[in-house]
């Protein structure tokens, strides 16, 4: 593990997109990552476009760590959410939480829809949680692995390892045209980081 730049976070390279205004915002996440014991490790790529994975994830916690580093990073980073979810008044705070409104009906699909996202914009970091769910399972969804090829973007790991209560960065994975191949190698580098409920539920 790489030592951060400080107590609680590390900085972000030039070429990672960024809140602006954010001063009040990393305050809030500094802080509740300081009240947990959290802090994240690592150094982030000097990267402009990025599909970052975020595992194990075994409880909702995940989220509550995960919001207040990219709150203390003052990272923009997108994450997807139904286009249901945006009427009336949630529309305009979904947007504001950094999620983006996906159709899965439209005829471009998913992956369609995040790669063009991904070609239209000069820095675009979107998160995804490869196991799609909180419990333990033996196959990850390969949605993450799709759009990154599509887009011809690396993959950027980052893990929650509870026993020490760290979020770390992992170094960029450029995919192949193997994504088997490539999905054993991502499950195989996680296997030393533990989630909240580490081979239960």
């Amino acid at each position: 593990m790489h030592p951060p730049t400080d107590d609680i976070v590390p900085s972000l390279p030039p070429s990672v997109p960024r809140v602006p205004r954010h001063r009040l915002s990393r305050w809030i996440g500094r802080a509740v990552l300081r009240l947990g014991g959290w802090r994240v490790v690592g150094e982030f790529p000097d990267l402009p476009r990025v599909v970052l994975i975020g595992a194990p994830h075994s409880s909702n916690w995940d989220g509550i760590w995960g919001f207040a580093a990219k709150l203390a990073l003052g990272l923009d980073i997108r994450i997807l959410g139904k286009h249901q979810l945006f009427w009336g008044p949630l529309g305009p705070l979904m947007r504001a939480l950094g999620i983006i409104a996906i159709n899965r009906g439209a005829a471009s699909g998913v992956v369609g829809q995040m790669a063009q996202q991904f070609r239209g914009a000069d820095r675009f970091w979107l998160g995804i949680a490869p196991e799609g769910t909180r419990k333990p399972v033996a196959r990850w969804k390969t949605g993450f692995w799709k759009i990154a090829h599509a887009a011809q973007v690396p993959v950027l790991p980052v893990y929650f390892h509870y026993p020490d209560r760290v979020i770390g960065i992992g170094p960029p994975f450029a995919t192949s045209h193997d994504m088997e191949a490539d999905l054993v190698r991502l499950r195989e580098w996680y296997r030393p980081w533990q989630g909240k409920h580490h081979g239960t539920d």
